[in-house]
């Protein structure tokens, strides 16, 4: 597909996904770092986890809203907020307010995730199932470049000059609510007005239905499940890397094991960055079925070695077998996930389809404890296991349902 075939809402949600998510790498990897120097470690953990459930709930909420509002109202809303507490964050950190500075980041989250469903309902919107693989593709290409782009941003300007990468993010997120505003297309919603107590009555049965729909709940189980893999990477091995890998000298450059686990990141993003396109192209050849199993087969396997592995060659090695595996399996999962929602439900499918990002977070994180009384290999076998259960649900959450949609229609 061709840039100037891309349908104009999706260009617009592309491009500024792209510009946001950027911003938001820039600062995210820092952020456990500004509030433990700021308080203490302790306060900065219950902090941060705190806003990650905050987050999740939140989006819940903003599904609904997304279905019931016009999208482009709420996303010019929501962005202008954001917009307006990265310049509380920067001016709060240059007058050394910290307590201001942890309320405008906690408004922040409530504001970036109360528009993300209807970031994600607006690329469904504009998609057919034609096209959708191939926008998810360019989407998916897109997130691992402003991840590049932004964490490289951060890292240089957050020790040398904090307040200009804070001036930066500011100016930044201030065009996002007047991009939405004049090139997005308006959503007319019904909403009827009731009493708050109705409302989150409303939302209750609004996710009632997701939950009730049962190819849809395993396909995101499975799918947190699957990512728990790659989530694992900043948790258990970046843990055990640390802690096992031996130290080797390359010229008079030392790879120790923190700069091992940089090294298979960055292999990871310069992969998906070169090769997204040329991948998908030889992925067209098989049927979705066929890329998506043997994508999430090479995935698992690459996944499963990186995960108690100690040697250069096998991490970077199982690293590439892992990323060609992600960049198979993942524009097909995401186009049948999609493919599954229902059309006034799409607001609150996305943001429950989010619960694979929370579970799979909170999953790798768990694995540091689980990691601490499990060897290495069995580690190993704990997340293939996990893997192809994720892998399970996926594949009869997608083909079993659709295996028994077409033998009803031809009976």
């Amino acid at each position: 597909m061709k840039w100037k075939d891309i349908p104009k809402p999706i260009k617009v949600r592309l491009v500024t996904s792209f510009f946001n998510r950027s911003v938001s790498f820039a600062i995210m990897p820092f952020m456990a770092l500004l509030f433990v120097r700021a308080f203490n470690e302790w306060v900065a953990g219950v902090f941060l986890i705190t806003l990650v459930c905050l987050g999740y709930g939140i989006g819940l909420i903003g599904g609904y809203l997304a279905d019931r509002f016009s999208r482009k109202r709420l996303l010019v809303l929501t962005s202008s907020l954001t917009a307006s507490m990265f310049l509380v964050m920067t001016v709060s950190l240059m007058m050394d307010q910290m307590i201001v500075f942890m309320i405008a980041y906690t408004i922040f989250t409530v504001t970036n995730n109360l528009g993300r469903p209807a970031m994600s309902a607006i690329i469904i919107d504009a998609t057919t199932p034609e096209n959708r693989k191939a926008v998810y593709a360019l989407d998916y290409w897109l997130i691992n470049l402003s991840i590049a782009i932004g964490t490289a941003l951060g890292g240089w300007l957050y020790v040398s000059n904090q307040f200009l990468l804070f001036w930066i993010l500011t100016a930044t997120s201030s065009t996002l609510p007047i991009a939405y505003a004049i090139f997005l297309e308006d959503t007319k919603r019904t909403w009827t007005s009731q009493r708050l107590k109705l409302v989150f009555v409303d939302i209750f049965k609004s996710y009632q239905i997701a939950w009730r729909d049962r190819p849809f709940v395993k396909v995101v189980f499975g799918t947190m499940c699957i990512l728990a893999a790659e989530f694992s990477m900043g948790s258990y091995v970046a843990v055990r890397l640390a802690d096992e890998f031996e130290p080797m000298s390359i010229n008079a450059w030392t790879i120790n094991g923190v700069r091992m686990l940089s090294l298979i990141q960055i292999e990871n993003t310069l992969i998906v960055v070169a090769l997204t396109f040329l991948i998908q192209r030889l992925a067209s050849r098989f049927t979705n079925k066929q890329a998506l199993l043997g994508g999430l087969l090479l995935y698992m396997v690459g996944y499963t070695v990186i995960t108690s592995s100690n040697s250069m060659t096998l991490l970077l090695g199982f690293m590439i077998l892992a990323t060609f595996g992600e960049l198979l399996y993942s524009p097909v999962l995401n186009t049948e996930q999609a493919n599954m929602m229902p059309e006034d439900k799409r607001g609150a499918y996305s943001a429950f389809a989010g619960t694979s990002f929370a579970g799979a977070d909170f999953m790798s994180r768990s694995t540091i404890l689980i990691g601490s009384l499990l060897s290495p290999f069995m580690m190993s076998v704990y997340i293939g296991v996990i893997v192809s259960l994720g892998c399970f649900l996926v594949y009869t959450g997608i083909y079993v349902k659709e295996a028994l949609t077409l033998k009803q229609e031809a009976s």
